[in-house]
């Protein structure tokens, strides 16, 4: 199935004037100017070039060059982490064109306050997929525009300890269950059981104490068992 490129510059620089026609460059030109300088960035991020120096670099070192405002570094995170980011992202709206703006803002995030990361605190990862989270939460409060059924489309990494529990069979099963969990329940299995996060780091990205990260999943893990039960039961009805 076609999908759109995770990066289209074309998104961040088109507003529409007062009759409802694209005007080239309005939104640009109208932004903050460390805003306009992340977008241009993103541009350059998405050929890919000038990274090759800095590939094996960690996390942590590519953002003390980010906050120097060294542009190949933030290339290669993004290249190394956004399609992480639209993966976690497409777990909670359950829709690929919101998780792909989503991914986007949040690379715009790291981009314009790349000073507020503290290495000492949280991992670069983590403290990614707080923004990306918090994006989601925000996101998912408004009107759904997508049906349960395009959950199933989520494209998954190597398989993880929940969906082992459940046949091929039952997948679309959980994916359903998945849409039917609350935003911040999906959050938790997604971070735990699909991105293998430990219990620590996804705590540390949700923003919440290990213990009330271990009762959230607990909550969540019960909940998308009994969705999925109810969902097999309702197909097993003649």
């Amino acid at each position: 199935m076609w999908r759109r490129p995770w990066w289209s510059p074309g998104r961040w620089c088109r507003r529409r004037d007062g009759a409802g026609s694209r005007v080239p460059g309005g939104r640009a030109n109208r932004m903050h100017r460390g805003t306009a300088a992340a977008v241009a960035v993103l541009t350059a991020a998405a050929t890919g070039q000038g990274i090759g120096a800095m590939e094996d670099d960690s996390d942590e070192a590519l953002m003390a060059a980010v906050v120097a405002g060294r542009q190949p570094a933030f290339r290669v995170l993004m290249t190394r982490h956004m399609p992480r980011a639209i993966r976690v992202a497409q777990r909670i709206v359950r829709n690929a064109a919101e998780a792909d703006d989503i991914g986007q803002e949040a690379f715009l995030r790291v981009w314009t306050k790349a000073a507020s990361f503290d290495p000492q605190v949280a991992r670069f990862t983590t403290w990614l997929y707080r923004i990306v989270l918090n994006l989601s939460f925000d996101r998912s409060r408004r009107p759904a525009h997508a049906p349960i059924e395009e959950a199933a489309e989520i494209a998954s990494g190597e398989p993880a300890a929940v969906e082992r529990l459940i046949t091929d069979q039952q997948r679309r099963a959980l994916d359903a269950a998945m849409a039917r969990l609350s935003d911040r329940q999906r959050g938790a299995i997604a971070l735990f059981h699909m991105e293998g996060l430990s219990g620590d780091e996804a705590a540390r990205a949700m923003g919440l104490s290990p213990k009330a990260f271990e009762s959230l999943l607990a909550r969540a893990r019960l909940a998308l068992k009994k969705e999925v039960e109810i969902i097999e039961q309702t197909r097993r009805l003649p």
